[in-house]
């Protein structure tokens, strides 16, 4: 070290705002924590603005999602309706009311959907994941297996623990995406188009108090919908209001290696991916939905393209290296602990661009064109290639973290670092 580095001044941190835009994690609207309603802590058949109801906005959400109407809720009380002096406010940011009967709510809703927000909304940034990509690249799959291991593993990693927001989340993901693939070896179905998926949100809470909770959405996305502008005016906005993207691409998408990939492992059931699934339509879609309406028409949103399904290019790996090394970084799995390991990362990232600018140009063209800020990566959420759409062995995946843990570096969560 240089003597006058000592003397250089550490770059100061943004001031902190006095408060966070709330994204909502079940319709991703945005809003400022003034805007918020809430819900009355108690009901009284005396008075009407009391009485037990159906809350219309609420049910409306749900039945989005094909969720059961819900009766006989408590009312919902707005702030401008409730004097200021009764107005309970925590660090700039209104979190509850005390009502006209003297009881105080602190059960904030989002003003669109009249969902309840986590108790740390507008106090942190609201930093939402979003997983896209088109038909049967295998996102339902990759989400079970990344949410699995950030339970199990990665939160351990970085002293943090990855909970599920509500109960009810728990339950769905266990019931019907961890417990059928981890347990019973059984692969998932495609998410349908018809089939709208309710949000499965996590928080990866940080055991360093300093450290605000990175809120976790995982929109299931049918991959039907990304190439549907009807479908994606529906679902858009989750995009649009996201902190990173994860752009899942397969293998198979890419005419240029789909034949050979299929002549090596002996496929000949002829079910292949359709004209709809090339990944550049995906970004088109996304380019004339919201990317054209931004400055200089690019996105500065972090977007990881994973390329799923990575154990099936074991098929192409060779001496010539013509697509894949023999000694390739893809194969392998890499534990990131306590930091991003930046070396680690710009192998696999190097080595993916490498591999999707020979066998998809134009997609990588398009990458480069619409997005400011790009990473490449490969995983594999079983470790191992389906046969008859059967687990031929435990499932062990490989660097599904990865692109996360990317995530977690480019939000400021984490800091990387070299290995020397």
């Amino acid at each position: 070290m240089k003597i006058f580095d000592w003397f250089k001044r550490k770059p100061e941190a943004e001031p902190r705002p006095l408060f966070y835009d709330i994204v909502c994690p079940y319709c991703f609207n945005k809003f400022t924590p003034d805007e918020v309603e809430f819900r009355a802590s108690h009901h009284r058949e005396d008075d009407e603005d009391y009485a037990l109801r159906e809350d219309a906005r609420l049910n409306r959400y749900r039945a989005r999602f094909g969720l059961d109407t819900v009766q006989d809720m408590e009312a919902v009380l707005r702030p401008q309706d409730v004097p200021e002096e009764h107005r309970i406010y925590s660090d700039e940011v209104l979190v509850g009311l005390n009502d006209r009967y003297g009881e105080v709510t602190r059960r904030r809703l989002c003003p669109h959907c009249h969902n309840e927000l986590p108790v740390t909304a507008g106090k942190v940034p609201s930093n939402i994941i979003s997983i896209v990509g088109a038909s049967q690249v295998g996102k339902s799959v990759y989400m079970t297996a990344l949410i699995h291991t950030l339970q199990n593993s990665t939160a351990d990693h970085f002293d943090a623990a990855c909970m599920p927001l509500t109960t009810e989340i728990s339950r769905k993901f266990r019931m019907n995406y961890e417990e059928p693939l981890f347990e019973r070896g059984d692969l998932l179905a495609s998410t349908q188009k018809e089939r709208m998926q309710e949000p499965f949100i996590f928080q990866f809470v940080f055991k360093d108090e300093s450290k605000p909770p990175l809120t976790l959405v995982f929109f299931d996305v049918a991959g039907e919908g990304m190439v549907d502008q009807d479908y994606l005016g529906l679902h858009g906005q989750h995009i649009k209001n996201s902190s990173g993207i994860l752009f899942m691409v397969d293998p198979l998408q890419i005419r240029s290696i789909r034949d050979r990939i299929r002549l090596k492992l002996g496929d000949t059931r002829g079910e292949w991916v359709s004209r709809y699934d090339e990944p550049r339509d995906v970004v088109l879609t996304l380019f004339s939905d919201f990317i054209a309406h931004q400055e200089d028409s690019k996105t500065d949103i972090p977007t990881a393209v994973v390329l799923t399904k990575s154990d099936m290019l074991e098929s192409l790996r060779g001496d010539d290296g013509e697509y894949i090394k023999s000694n390739s970084n893809i194969f392998h799995n890499v534990v990131h602990r306590d930091h991003f390991d930046l070396d680690e990362f710009e192998n696999i990232d190097g080595e993916i661009r490498r591999f999707i600018e020979r066998v998809d140009r134009p997609f990588k063209g398009t990458m480069d064109v619409y997005f400011k800020d790009t990473a490449y990566f490969a995983v594999s959420a079983l470790g191992s290639n389906p046969v008859e759409q059967k687990l031929q062995s435990v499932v062990s995946p490989i660097r599904v973290d990865e692109p996360f843990v990317w995530l977690m570096y480019k939000l400021k969560y984490i800091e990387g670092r070299r290995q020397a």
